[in-house]
Order: structure tokens, then C-alpha cells, then sequence
């Protein structure tokens, strides 16, 4: 096919859509049959009805081809494991009497058995539920939602294109499963996968599939020559087999690297790049292999992560630059909009100027299929929608909002001594054991509390102007209350406030940082039926006034315990919200961090003797190719470093990080310098104290004895026999017991249960150490 006639050719397509519908009716139906308040047809026809409107939506907007296979109740790594029968040996019960009940059973784990361990896909905050595999596993086709799915698009008259989550990288991300050689390598069980996959694709074929896309991101990772050749392999199988449809692989968040001439050699008849971040890089190397010949390539050139709209003329004179190296070339964004919320015009608070700057899935999926116009009918098709994007973008740029030479001022004036503690931590650790006087095996807690029903009722009480601030605020404070009391009854020795005011521990900073908008409706899915609203970082950041010295303060003087300040650190800050594009991401984490240091400050003076700097997105921020880790490395740990740099000796630093694979960064948890870090160790066994262990780790830390993820209650058997793991990588002088993560999605009778179970846990084996540990 000429350039010319790729160009005419060119048609819109996605690659996934949020799941969650409008006003997340998703989450409320499935919260309701966890709650026995909803049948599972009821569950059934509520997801029927979002796809089918999802569908519709994208094809009304001109999407040529809508995706299938990509909803999901919970997660799709989850799915994925469904599809190819990977259930592991104590969910099969579970899952053979009640599918839909085993599901959710391996997501969430129930009181006798626990869930899949769960950790972040790639560098997202979305959260994936990793398969367990081992050399005895049994793979088998079930493939019963990805065909009934597809039926349903079919039968509304689409295009339809389902969407799996490819072999290589179902493996690459699957761990041993306990009991198994923690050498065993999943990848190896591709043989017996394979003819799955191959069953999975002839019945779809047999539905009616013309297209399948199979997702493989873990080849935009750095990938030995071995895992290179197991890709070519895989695909060389699959795409001899006589009984398919056309296949696609997909890949997103990077270039592809070493592997698009493996994918661009093998006999697939398309492949989908992601050009936005990448595009240069995957452009030479699609050049570099010769092109594409006889492929379909679809070019993501519209952000899939972030809101900013699309600068169309650029995205144009790529697209261009790819007609002639591809049998056709089509238009979507760079990976799922799965990512991004819904719709921006729901958002009614932001001003009118600024909701110009912003696409969501809906105005993401309009600029894709301007684009894909564009492409095909030429650029006086869309003249008018040329224009106005050229006028959104110049007034962004111009915008008052996006420069403040004061802030400015001050980063560019930050020192190296800016970013160290005054003393070494061997030196202000003996200042601070003296000044806290804490038993060995301190605990803990991360951070929040149960948000309890009076607490959601009293803020929305507020908002709607029942309730004034006054009133608002005692309910605040009584729910402080509630929460030390029960902290001290329990025998918690470093206590939480609770943080009853805080809608979450991003958006409540963000909401009082100049330079960030905050949204009504700009829900993304975090993990099932977790939806977080990531704020808008649109502009130079500062701190106009105290943030939390208040509710700190006031907690402290209701008790003699230690209360510790809970603040997020400036990478998260950053991860959590949607970033501005404009600028490095290490100059906007500079400016966050000055503004957290002034909150550090504050809380200090005010006599808080702990001060917590979260950074759980450290890790899920690191960039997926080695070469440009440094980098990153270098900016961020300084960010976290600026934040706290500035306190006494005596005031103790901590920082929590959650699932996540620390080992990729334990030289940066070492770099920050924190005093204590708290981490996820739950459902991975206290790995991660081994890893702080063989790194030589020579601070405190709390490896989390207490899974919050899971509505199960750990006995205190289970968080004792935790604690003795983790003593055999820690020293006792060393080890802090707490939970994994903040308690806020949690219920007040589990939390109750688990804490008390943590608390006798920790003075069990404090009573195992033998005399003068210390």
C-alpha cells in the first residue's frame, strides 16, 4: 500500500476505556454484592449496561473499531488468569463452587485464605493482581468472558476487537507461587501456555473476531536475550496457527526497543507503538528495521496517561512521518484510556479557560478521531478544530497560572546543604531513642482510619451547607478522639490522628498548594473498586499557609504518646496527580518539596516529634528502562531529602512505601535518609526485609505484618510468625511492627481486630529477645 493510499485508509480505534461508568455505578454495584445488597444478575446486567453504553459512546464519536475484554470487574491480570485456568490451588474450592465468589476471593482474599498479592502495573498507580505459577501448574481454556463480551458488541452491529493480555508478559509478570523455588522462572511454562492462548483465539475467531489485540508492555522493559527470544518464539507459534483471527501485539508506556524487529520478523499482521513520550525513539527504530511492510500499525499519538490536550499539528506531522513504513496506518491513544478519567464536561469548578488545557477518555477519543480524519481526508478537513487546538495550547502557555517567579526564584536557589540532615543518622538515631523513650519493636500505624459513615456524612453535610465549618470541625475532633483512645486502650506506642478531615492523601494537599485544580468527577480506577480523583498539576506550587500543624497539633494535646504529622512526599504528590507536561518533572518535584519543607518546619516548631513523609509511589515512578533510572533517581530522592532536610536531630523522620518491588530501589530508600521507612511486606513474606538486609539497610524499618488490602483479619499466630521473619533480616533495635498501608478503606471491626492482634504480636516476641537486646 502507497503512502497515499495508508493515508486514506486510516481509521480511529482505542485500545481500553474506563470501566467504572458516569457516577461509578460499577463500584456501587459491586460494593453491594460484596454486601449481599446486590444479585449477582443484577452485578451482571449493571456491567452489561456500561459496556454497551462505552461502546456506543466511542462509536458515536467515530471509533472504527471498539475494544472488547478490556471491562473488568476487578483487574485484568485477574481476568487473564480466569482465561487460562491459573487459579491457585487454595482458591479452586472456592472458585468450583461459586465463580464469581472464587474471583473475587483471589482479589480480596477471605478469612481463611488469602488473596494474590497485588502490585503496580508498570509505572502506573493502577494496581494488578500478579498470577502464581509454579513448575506443576495446569493451564486450561477459559475464555468465557473474552467470547461473551465480544457477542455482545457484535450483536449492537460493531466493529469489535478483543483485547488480551499477551503470553509473554502474563508470565513476565507472574511470580513463583509459595511453596516454589523462588528460581523458578514462570517464562518457562510457556510451552503449556501457548495452546491456550491458541484455544482462546479460535473461539473467538469462531465468534466473529477479525482482530485480536494481545497486550505486551513488559517488552518496553529492558529484556535479556533469552525472555527476546521467548517473545519471537511465542509469536512465531501463534501466528502459524491456521484457526485465528489477525493479530495484533500492542505495546505502550515506552519504546519497544530491542524487541520491535522480534515482533516486526514474526508472522502478526500488526503491531500498535506508542509515539508520544517514545515517539522519536520508536520512530528510528521502525526505520531502522526497514519499516513494516504488510503490517498494520497503530500509532499512539494521543496520551493515554495524562489530561493535557493534544498538540494536533505535532501528532499530524508524526502520523505522517509513519505513512509509508506500514501497510496502513491507524490513529489511537498511546495505551488504554483506563488511565484518565471519564468525561471533562463534568467538571463544572474548574475555570472555563484552564477545562480548554484538559482531555478526558471522551475528548481524548474526539482528538483521536480528528486525527485519524486528518490523516485520511487531509488537513482542511479539520481546519476548524486545527484552529481552536492552536488557540487552547497558546492560551495554556501564556497562562498566569503556569509561571510564579517567586517560586521560581526560590528553587533555583536551593543548596546541596539544603538536602542533608545536620548529622549523620548513627548520631541523631541515639538522640531520638532518648527523646522518644519507645520499647524495642515499636508500633504503628501508616497514617488514616476507618472513614466512617458519620465522618462521610458530616463532609458531605458540609458541602451541601447543613452543617457550618464549626460544626464540621467538632465532628473532626471528636472523631480524633475516638481514634487516640482507641490507639492507647490498644497499646499502639507511636500514634495517628486518623486523618478524619482528608478526602485523600493527595487531592487534600493539592487542594491547598497554589498551582493545582482539583476535580469533581475525574474518578481513575487505583485497584478494583479503589477510584481515586488525581489532581491537576497545572502550575508553579507553593504553600500559602500551614496544612495540617492544626489537626496535628490537636491531637498531640490529647494524649502523652508521640502523635506523628503525616504528610506526602513530593514524588507521590507528583505520581498521584496528573503532571504538567511543560516543564521537567524533577523542576516541578523541587517545587513541592520546598512547600513540604515549610509544612515540616511548621509541624516541628508546633512540637511534633515524628513527622512522616509518605513516598509509596518512589518505586511505581521509576522509569521501565535502566538507562534512564539515574536520572530519575537523582531528582527524586533530592525532593525527599529537601522536604526533610531542614529538621533537628531529635526529630524523627519516617516514610512509608506499598506494593511495589523494592528491590529495584533499595539503594534510593537508603539515599533519602529517613529515619524509618514502613513498607509492604504482607503478601510477599517479608521480602522485602531480606532485600533491605542484603543491601546492608542501616536504619529502622517496619515491614507491614498486616495485609489492609484484604477485608481478612490476621491472627495474631500469623503477625507473630511475620515478626520472626522479619527479625531474622532485621535487628531488634531496628524493627518496627505496623500495617501495611493506611487503614482508611477499611472497616472499624476488622481494623479493631487486626491492630489488637498486631499489638499482641509485637509483645510476644518482644518477650522471645533475649535479655539486653537492644
Amino acid at each position: 500500500m502507497t503512502a497515499k493510499s495508508a493515508a486514506a485508509a486510516a481509521r480511529a480505534t482505542v485500545y481500553g476505556y474506563p470501566r467504572q461508568g458516569p457516577n461509578r455505578e460499577l463500584k456501587k454495584a459491586i460494593e453491594g454484592f460484596w454486601k449481599g445488597r446486590v444479585t449477582a444478575d443484577d452485578l451482571a446486567r449493571t456491567a452489561a449496561d456500561l459496556r454497551k453504553a462505552n461502546w456506543r459512546q466511542l462509536a458515536e464519536a467515530g471509533v472504527h473499531e471498539v475494544p472488547t475484554g478490556d471491562f473488568s470487574y476487578y483487574d485484568h491480570m485477574l481476568d487473564a488468569s480466569v482465561m487460562v485456568g491459573a487459579v491457585p490451588e487454595r482458591h479452586r474450592e472456592a472458585v468450583e463452587a461459586d465463580a464469581l465468589d472464587g474471583y473475587f476471593a483471589m482479589a480480596r482474599g477471605t478469612q481463611d485464605v488469602a488473596p494474590l498479592e497485588m502490585t503496580k502495573w508498570f509505572d502506573t498507580n493502577y494496581h494488578y493482581l500478579v498470577p502464581e505459577l509454579g513448575p506443576d501448574t495446569v493451564f486450561a481454556a477459559n475464555p468465557v468472558k473474552q467470547v461473551s463480551e465480544l457477542k455482545e458488541a457484535l450483536a449492537l452491529g460493531l466493529t469489535a476487537r478483543p483485547v488480551l493480555v499477551g503470553p509473554v508478559t502474563y508470565l513476565l509478570l507472574a511470580k513463583p507461587a509459595p511453596g516454589v523455588a523462588a528460581d523458578f522462572s514462570p517464562l518457562s511454562l510457556l510451552e503449556k501456555l501457548l495452546p491456550v492462548y491458541a484455544e482462546v483465539l479460535a473461539d473467538l475467531r469462531a465468534t466473529g473476531a477479525e482482530w485480536v489485540q494481545l497486550d505486551e508492555p513488559a517488552l518496553v522493559q529492558d529484556r535479556t536475550p533469552e525472555e527476546l527470544e521467548a517473545a519471537a518464539h511465542a509469536y512465531r507459534e501463534l501466528g502459524r496457527l491456521a484457526d485465528r483471527p489477525k493479530l495484533l501485539v500492542a505495546s505502550y508506556f515506552d519504546r519497544l526497543g530491542d524487541a520491535l524487529p522480534v515482533l516486526a520478523k514474526s508472522p502478526v499482521e500488526g503491531l500498535a507503538l506508542d509515539f508520544t513520550e517514545s515517539a522519536a525513539a520508536n520512530l528510528d527504530s521502525i526505520a531502522a528495521t526497514g519499516g513494516l511492510p504488510g503490517k498494520r500499525l497503530i500509532a499512539g499519538v494521543v496520551n493515554g496517561r495524562n489530561i493535557w490536550i493534544n498538540d494536533l499539528e505535532k501528532s499530524l506531522a508524526t502520523l505522517g512521518t509513519l505513512l509509508g513504513l506500514a501497510d496502513s496506518v491507524d490513529v489511537a491513544a498511546s495505551c488504554s484510556l483506563l488511565h484518565v478519567p471519564l468525561d471533562a464536561r463534568a467538571e463544572r469548578d474548574i475555570d472555563a479557560e484552564v477545562l480548554r488545557w484538559l482531555a478526558f477518555a471522551r475528548q481524548k477519543t474526539a482528538e483521536i478521531v480528528t486525527l485519524a480524519k486528518g490523516l485520511a481526508q487531509g488537513t482542511d478537513a479539520i481546519a476548524g478544530q486545527l484552529a481552536a487546538n492552536r488557540a487552547d495550547l497558546a492560551s495554556r502557555a501564556g497562562s498566569s497560572l503556569t509561571h510564579d517567579p517567586a517560586v521560581r526564584a526560590r528553587a533555583a536557589a536551593v543548596t546541596e546543604a539544603d538536602t542533608h540532615r545536620s548529622q549523620p543518622y548513627a548520631q541523631r538515631a541515639a538522640v531520638q531513642r532518648d527523646h522518644l523513650g519507645l520499647p524495642l519493636l515499636p508500633t504503628t500505624t501508616i497514617g488514616s482510619f476507618p472513614q466512617t459513615t458519620t465522618l462521610r456524612t458530616a463532609r458531605a453535610d458540609l458541602r451541601a451547607g447543613r452543617i457550618d465549618t464549626a460544626a464540621y470541625e467538632e465532628r473532626v475532633k471528636a472523631e480524633i478522639r475516638d481514634v487516640l483512645a482507641f490507639q492507647e486502650q490498644a497499646g499502639i506506642d507511636v500514634l495517628v490522628h486518623g486523618e478524619p478531615e482528608r478526602n485523600d492523601m493527595v487531592q487534600y494537599f493539592a487542594e491547598q498548594l497554589t498551582g493545582y485544580l482539583a476535580t469533581q468527577h475525574g474518578w481513575v480506577q487505583s485497584y478494583g473498586t479503589r477510584y481515586v480523583r488525581p489532581p491537576v498539576l497545572a502550575g508553579d506550587i507553593s504553600r500559602p499557609e500551614p496544612m495540617t500543624v492544626r489537626w496535628t497539633t490537636y491531637a498531640q494535646s490529647q494524649t502523652a504518646r508521640p502523635v506523628k504529622g503525616m504528610l506526602t512526599g513530593p514524588v507521590t504528590m507528583l505520581a498521584w496527580s496528573f503532571v504538567r507536561d511543560d516543564q521537567p518533572l524533577g523542576d516541578t518535584a523541587r517545587q513541592v518539596a520546598l512547600a513540604l519543607r515549610d509544612e515540616v518546619g511548621d509541624l516541628e516548631a508546633a512540637g511534633t516529634p515524628v513527622i512522616q513523609v509518605d513516598e509509596p509511589a518512589l518505586r511505581e515512578t521509576l522509569p521501565l528502562r535502566a538507562t534512564d533510572r539515574d536520572a530519575y533517581l537523582a531528582w527524586a530522592t533530592e525532593a525527599f531529602r529537601l522536604s526533610t532536610g531542614g529538621v533537628r536531630p531529635a526529630t524523627q523522620i519516617h516514610t512509608h512505601m506499598c506494593y511495589a518491588e523494592f528491590g529495584d530501589i533499595v539503594q534510593a530508600i537508603d539515599d533519602i535518609d529517613a529515619d524509618v521507612i514502613s513498607l509492604e511486606a504482607a503478601r510477599s513474606h517479608m521480602q522485602v526485609a531480606h532485600e533491605l538486609a542484603d543491601h546492608g539497610y542501616p536504619r529502622e524499618a517496619g515491614p507491614g505484618v498486616y495485609d489492609i488490602h484484604s477485608p481478612r483479619i490476621p491472627s495474631a499466630e500469623e503477625a507473630t510468625a511475620l515478626l520472626r521473619k522479619g527479625l531474622e533480616a532485621i535487628p531488634p533495635e531496628r524493627l518496627w511492627v505496623n500495617p501495611d498501608c493506611g487503614l482508611k478503606t477499611r472497616g472499624w471491626p476488622e481494623t479493631r481486630a487486626s491492630l489488637e492482634n498486631l499489638v499482641a504480636a509485637a509483645r510476644t516476641v518482644r518477650q522471645e529477645l533475649p535479655d539486653g537486646a537492644a
